[in-house]
């Protein structure tokens, strides 16, 4: 089930995207659902992750759209975001937002349709790692770039989620191929971040949030070793030159 969220002031710009996407996820025999939402604050109040995309206006009068984009990163920074706006100028700024792209009003089926189907290919490539553990005998799938870091303690994996921890028994050494492509460095040796999570270095210890509106963070050791390789990988993360 693909969920969208479409944040736009506009009705009769919402209905021409209810519209596509119901054509778009007919041809490719995609079950979804889609909300409407004509007001940016309301949708942001109302906010919980339970969206897989987001398709924000720009010019709106409540809030502007990019205005809106920074505050739903503070709740949720992975989900995908589409900008639909007449406004280009500023729709080529959205990697301030982490926005996977932008379609141009009046927005024609096609068009939309190839930016989603990269979008979702994307997601589908981002996705397709989890790590299962047990929970009250339960087995659970986790996506791997949920996970804010991962550490072993007395042979006791520890997945750190935004929300919850859990642990299993076992080691690194065969899930360190899998973290290392999702944007994982290792700071320690008993400890890989997720650099998506991480807000600064302070001294020997790398500061990581919970990637959602809360004041949890931690505070994870670097050793000296490892210092310099995990400040090259986090700037290469962050796309600078340093």
């Amino acid at each position: 089930m693909l969920n969208i969220a479409i944040v736009d002031d506009e009705k009769k710009m919402a209905d021409d995207l209810m519209d596509i996407l119901a054509r778009y996820t007919a041809d490719r025999g995609i079950e979804y659902h889609a909300d409407w939402y004509e007001n940016p604050v309301v949708f942001l109040t109302q906010y919980t992750d339970r969206y897989d995309l987001i398709l924000l206006d720009i010019e709106m009068p409540a809030m502007n759209g990019m205005d809106a984009a920074r505050k739903l990163r503070d709740l949720d920074d992975t989900v995908s975001l589409i900008f639909v706006t007449n406004m280009r100028q500023y729709a080529i700024n959205g990697y301030e937002v982490n926005a996977d792209d932008f379609v141009v009003k009046p927005v024609s089926y096609f068009e939309l349709a190839m930016k989603l189907d990269r979008v979702l290919k994307k997601d589908l490539r981002d996705n397709r790692d989890v790590v299962s553990v047990k929970d009250d005998g339960v087995v659970k799938f986790i996506p791997v770039k949920s996970i804010r870091f991962v550490e072993v303690l007395k042979h006791r994996v520890i997945y750190h989620m935004a929300d919850r921890d859990y642990e299993e028994r076992g080691t690194l050494k065969k899930l360190e191929p899998i973290f290392i492509r999702n944007h994982f460095a290792k700071c320690n040796n008993y400890c890989l971040v997720n650099l998506r999570y991480v807000t600064g270095i302070d001294g020997f210890f790398v500061i990581v949030s919970s990637g959602r509106k809360s004041d949890r963070t931690d505070r994870v050791a670097i050793s000296h070793p490892r210092k310099k390789d995990f400040i090259v990988e986090l700037n290469r993360y962050l796309g600078l030159n340093l």
